[in-house]
């Protein structure tokens, strides 16, 4: 069995030998790339919270050069949370964040099954050791991701909520002590999943306390990603990619992942 510890030493020294740079960036365009970002637009699905977003063209080529104007509040799309997104105490914005904390091991976790059986399905504690006698033990300051290809109803509203009649969502998430587990027992750096939330919508009656303790404790996470179904369980990166806008605590992100071959 291939440990998730091996892969990632087989890919680190793949591209850790003493090259020129041409050639270690000719190495990774040889490897698989998988887009992990929705493209998104006015219509797409958003937390209902928010204003519908507007894209307004304000020069055209009649006046020289093609404009348009956005407006959108930061999370939106794919995006990433930074800690002061929810707590007061924290003081890292996006632009705080170094570049090499934006590219990370790839974990992948499925319990996209779950989720097609049960919409109000959550990752515990006990899916992720199952999942690690499998795939062996999550690494430490890695990105774990959560899939339950929610992702596939984009780009309905709709779908994204899943309202029953009393109009309550439901929609699949991380319990509390998953994501203690990752970041307590195994150290990781980061998460993400598909959906709008961390928690899942029906265990949110005491606030979205799962998100609140990822970003209180100074981690970030990427909400509404996209195409894990075709990232591997392990041996992954994952790179972020996000507009430095000032004091920002949240903007949409082009995150993707490299496969090696």
């Amino acid at each position: 069995m291939t440990t998730t510890t091996d892969t990632s030493i087989k890919f680190t020294e793949k591209v850790s030998k003493p090259q020129s740079i041409e050639k270690v960036v000719e190495q990774l365009k040889s490897f698989k790339w998988v887009d992990l970002t929705h493209s998104f637009g006015p219509e797409s699905p958003r937390f209902p919270s928010f204003a519908q977003p507007k894209f307004n063209t304000i020069f055209t080529h009649s006046d020289g050069f093609f404009v348009k104007e956005y407006t959108f509040p930061g999370q939106f799309g794919t995006h990433i949370d930074p800690p002061i997104h929810f707590d007061d105490h924290q003081d890292k914005y996006i632009e705080d964040f170094s570049l090499k904390e934006l590219v990370l091991p790839l974990v992948v976790i499925d319990h996209s099954s779950a989720a097609k059986k049960d919409p109000d399905a959550s990752l515990s504690v006990n899916d992720i050791k199952e999942w690690e006698k499998e795939h062996g033990k999550i690494p430490e300051k890695s990105f774990v991701a959560l899939r339950t290809d929610w992702s596939k109803r984009w780009p309905s509203q709709e779908k994204f909520e899943n309202l029953d009649d009393n109009r309550q969502a439901h929609y699949p998430g991380w319990d509390l002590d998953a994501l203690k587990f990752i970041y307590e027992k195994r150290g990781i750096l980061a998460n993400g999943h598909e959906t709008f939330d961390t928690d899942t919508a029906t265990k949110q009656e005491h606030g979205l306390i799962g998100e609140y303790y990822v970003l209180s404790h100074g981690h970030y996470q990427v909400e509404l990603l996209d195409n894990l179904d075709l990232v591997p369980a392990t041996g992954a990166y994952i790179f972020i990619s996000v507009p430095k806008a000032e004091k920002a605590p949240g903007f949409p992100v082009r995150a993707f992942a490299v496969i090696p071959n």
